[in-house]
């Protein structure tokens, strides 16, 4: 769905402001925009790199009826191709046959869930660097918060993929403000968060901000 068909929709439904003040007279929509999938951190055997991309494709072995199935990973500097174990010696009954299907046919919607999955990279002894996975979109202007704004403000934050982001950095972006411009706010009261702010977020979530017209304990 494009964001003005997303954003269109999400005007469309009121939801109740719990703990956000006396009322909410805005709504708006940040997304996470997906700009890539995140790097895997590993020593590369034949050079010092540690950067590496998924190829696009798993491995699967069977020996009688064990299976093996790795993901198959590329250098980013040398183009060393590895494997990173996704199965190993499963039963064959074990293993969904759908599931079976998706690795052999190299599917993308495996490669991309298994590429950003914490679990898998915990397992098997790498780490997930989400730079530059990600951008923030909002229908929101960077200046609005600057001015002494009246009315109260709920923000959906909605992630189009998992990146663990520190919450004060959504909000230095979705508001255009300083870092410390915005802490004073949480402290205050002003930005009611579901969460510290020094926390990392990777799924929605909502907060409010509370207008200059109404007092932080109302």
């Amino acid at each position: 769905m494009e964001f003005a068909e997303a954003m269109n929709d999400f005007r469309s439904t009121r939801v109740p402001a719990d703990g956000g003040g006396s009322g909410i007279d805005r709504k708006a929509l940040w997304v996470v925009r997906e700009l890539g999938l995140p790097a895997i951190v590993k020593a590369c055997v034949s050079c010092r790199s540690t950067r590496h991309h998924p190829t696009g494709k798993f491995r699967v072995n069977a020996n009688g009826k064990l299976l093996d199935v790795w993901m198959l990973i590329c250098c980013e500097t040398c183009g060393r191709t590895s494997k990173i174990p996704v199965h190993e010696r499963i039963h064959v009954q074990a293993l969904e046959h759908q599931r079976l299907l998706m690795f052999e046919n190299n599917d993308p919607a495996m490669v991309r869930q298994l590429a950003m999955d914490a679990a898998l990279a915990g397992k098997a002894a790498y780490r997930l660097d989400w730079s530059g996975t990600w951008e923030l979109e909002t229908d929101m202007p960077f200046y609005e918060l600057d001015r002494e704004e009246p009315a109260s403000i709920e923000v959906v934050i909605r992630f189009e993929l998992p990146a663990p982001i520190r919450v004060g950095k959504l909000l230095t972006a979705g508001f255009g403000l300083s870092r410390s411009a915005v802490r004073g706010m949480v402290d205050s009261g002003r930005i009611r968060l579901p969460m510290a702010i020094d926390a990392k977020a990777r799924e929605d979530f909502t907060l409010f901000v509370i207008g200059s017209s109404v007092t932080p304990d109302s």
